[in-house]
């Protein structure tokens, strides 16, 4: 990997754990269906002057039924689980049980192709995880333990989108398929967005999360993380995801006064260990 690919994947990894940062923010005044909503338009705002430059987006009809889905699986419902779970635990946290999406990925490629079972070290892997996602969960109680359970199932539909988009939008283009799921994110969130709008304009402080979240955490980072696909290939782009949480962790206790907890810490080391393990050369294929 250059110097320049390095950066680019430092760079991604820095803005997406910086968006765990920016909905904490984002929740303090507003709905989770309101910031949702605005970091969805924000972000396909931010794609469509981009896709138009490279020739338009002539293909989003042919996939309308693939991107209808994946609004649904891997941005609106995953988006508002997240924000959700934020108004419950510490962003920190958060990101550190959302890192687990790879393995619900691998436990559920093995319904889809039974020969992607899962033996040796790859088991060790899952289970390895696991222990992780449940150390962290077991800890939480009450309102914080409906906040972690929230994030688990932010995992899992990540992990569903991602096998579902593997074989649904093979021949499509990234930049017109992240546009187009980004579209039907907002508009699946809009009602929920308009019945729940503030009844006082929020902070500058909250308008400008949400609009970070949306320029940068959701529209530029898609740019960046398709450079970096293209660059340096699949194989190094998915690295982002051992070095988002992090990165999610510093920011909490940097600016959010979060603590990092030895718990937090450990159960971190076990998911990516995990994941790493579980994953292998599949996961840098896919």
């Amino acid at each position: 990997m250059s110097r320049r690919d390095l950066g680019l994947l430092v760079a991604l990894s820095a803005i997406w754990g910086s968006s765990f940062l920016f909905i904490k923010v984002g929740v303090e005044e507003l709905e989770p269906a309101v910031v949702v909503c605005g970091r969805l338009l924000v972000g396909a705002l931010v794609l469509l002057p981009v896709a138009l430059a490279r020739g338009g987006l002539s293909g989003l009809r042919a996939m309308l039924v693939p991107i209808a889905v994946l609004g649904a699986l891997n941005n609106a419902l995953p988006y508002w689980l997240l924000s959700f779970a934020e108004t419950r635990i510490d962003s920190g946290l958060a990101a550190v049980i959302q890192a687990a999406a790879p393995i619900f990925t691998v436990l559920l490629a093995i319904r889809i192709d039974p020969s992607q079972r899962v033996t040796g070290l790859r088991l060790a892997g899952v289970g390895l995880g696991f222990v992780g996602v449940a150390l962290l969960v077991g800890l939480q109680e009450g309102a914080e333990l409906l906040g972690a359970v929230a994030v688990v199932g932010t995992a899992l539909c990540y992990a569903v989108s991602v096998l579902y988009a593997g074989r649904a939008i093979r021949s499509f283009s990234p930049l017109d398929v992240s546009i187009g799921q980004l579209s039907v994110g907002a508009l699946l969130t809009l009602p929920a967005a308009l019945v729940q709008w503030p009844a006082e304009t929020p902070s500058a402080k909250v308008v400008g999360a949400v609009l970070v979240l949306g320029v940068l955490g959701t529209g530029v980072a898609y740019l960046l993380y398709f450079a970096l696909i293209v660059r340096a290939g699949a194989s190094r782009a998915i690295l982002v995801t051992y070095l988002v949480p992090a990165f999610a962790l510093v920011y909490g206790w940097l600016i959010l006064g979060e603590a990092v907890t030895p718990s937090a810490l450990a159960g971190l080391a076990l998911i990516l260990g995990g994941t790493a393990l579980a994953t292998g050369g599949r996961l840098r294929r896919r």
